[in-house]
């Protein structure tokens, strides 16, 4: 299958609701204020890219890959981010918006999550080890069965975590987080 190769590219102010991004391996290209929202990004490879001020929200993902990409000030609304080829799958969010979003199974190893909104994201069963959720929102946030050893939660608020359905091992909390470890017991902690 001949695939198109676009490198080193910017794409700025582009609305991929009207016409599809052309279906291509993307290598060190920025895509800067993009709207992809509801678009097809199935099969499109994406390598070293960075996507900032962008709207991915509800974007089709089927086979898409995700490789060493940085998502900052974007809005990611419902994606299904286990539909993603998994080979190399490795980002980093910073002040996104991630809300109804699934990752699912998936191994995300050190992967960075900061000043990121995560409302009602589901994590069950995936692998998030020695991965970071620096100042942010967890509300609602689904970890079942979810490997979270050594991530680190300290300014993460708004959890809710079952020690007896994850594994927690050498993960770091903040004591005023212990609360979202307890939850499941309805105690009160206070000072």
């Amino acid at each position: 299958m001949s695939h198109n190769y676009i490198a080193e590219q910017i794409f700025t102010k582009e609305d991929y609701t009207l016409r599809s991004l052309s279906k291509a391996e993307y290598e060190n290209c920025k895509f800067i204020n993009c709207d992809f929202s509801s678009s097809d990004l199935s099969g499109v490879k994406f390598l070293d890219c960075e996507f900032i001020s962008c709207n991915l929200s509800l974007a089709s993902l089927t086979k898409t890959s995700f490789n060493d990409i940085n998502f900052s000030d974007c809005k990611m609304l419902g994606l299904r981010f286990e539909n993603c080829n998994d080979f190399g799958l490795a980002f980093s969010f910073n002040n996104c918006k991630l809300d109804h979003s699934s990752f699912y199974k998936l191994k995300l190893k050190k992967t960075s999550f900061k000043n990121t909104q995560l409302h009602e994201v589901d994590f069950s069963e995936s692998d998030l080890a020695n991965s970071s959720f620096e100042n942010c929102d967890l509300l609602g946030v689904t970890f079942d069965r979810t490997i979270l050893e050594k991530v680190d939660f300290r300014t993460a608020y708004q959890y809710s975590i079952d020690p007896d359905k994850n594994r927690i091992k050498k993960a770091k909390f903040s004591q005023s987080g212990l609360g979202g470890l307890l939850h499941k017991y309805d105690i009160v902690i206070t000072d």
